[in-house]
């Protein structure tokens, strides 16, 4: 039996809730920046295609369809993605050795630089933010995240129950009392943490989000 959330006697309920309040502001932070850049740049590669550049990099070549499994995300999609990124240079398809009949999607040489530059830039920007940070204190955040990230990734790949029924009509017209509106108010705020949440874990990844535009720019 699990721990229920909303039991203010369940352990860990206090820190989880202050925890899920800074990623959630980590969360609208990224995207902030992702949609900054993007306004700026028509031609920007959102960071779900930049994801699938970082697997193929690290992993080398896939099938469109592996790719997807890696990345947690549905073939058609992907495909999009991938094609954006061979119009850009950075992946190419080739035929699979061991079927003829289907192709393999790799990272080029200019794919791999742009990574790497991706990396760098990435690297550099963390390594400001915590240059008041103890050795200790550097080490501990990268120990307890990557913890809590493999956490979520195990959970995200176990079997997901139902989600709650909507409301109906017939709901909605009962909540005319002030505990009944209290109630309803607290059912909107969990599920829009749950949205969150699985928003946030839908992209497992070890690599910062990041943008890309044609000529290595990055962000």
């Amino acid at each position: 039996m699990g721990l229920d959330p909303h039991d203010p006697g369940s352990p860990g309920v206090d820190e989880a809730d202050e925890l899920g309040t800074q990623l959630v502001r980590l969360i609208r932070l990224v995207d902030r920046a992702q949609a900054h850049y993007q306004a700026a740049n028509a031609d920007a590669v959102d960071r779900s295609a930049y994801l699938l550049l970082v697997h193929l990099v690290k992993d080398g070549p896939r099938r469109t369809g592996a790719l997807a499994e890696a990345v947690h995300s549905d073939p058609s999609t992907v495909s999009r993605q991938v094609a954006q990124l061979v119009r850009l240079g950075y992946v190419v398809r080739t035929p699979d050795p061991e079927d003829g009949r289907a192709f393999l999607v790799a990272a080029t040489d200019e794919g791999e630089r742009v990574f790497a530059e991706n990396r760098r830039l990435r690297n550099e920007r963390i390594a400001a933010i915590m240059a008041d940070w103890s050795p200790e204190e550097r080490s501990a955040l990268t120990r307890l995240l990557g913890r809590f990230t493999t956490g979520m990734e195990e959970q995200w790949s176990r079997p997901r129950g139902r989600d709650p029924p909507l409301p109906t009509r017939r709901d909605q017209c009962s909540a005319d009392s002030p505990s009944a509106a209290s109630a309803s108010a607290a059912t909107r705020a969990r599920s829009h943490e749950a949205l969150i949440s699985r928003s946030a874990s839908a992209r497992p990844t070890h690599e910062a989000p990041s943008t890309l535009l044609p000529g290595s720019r990055v962000l």
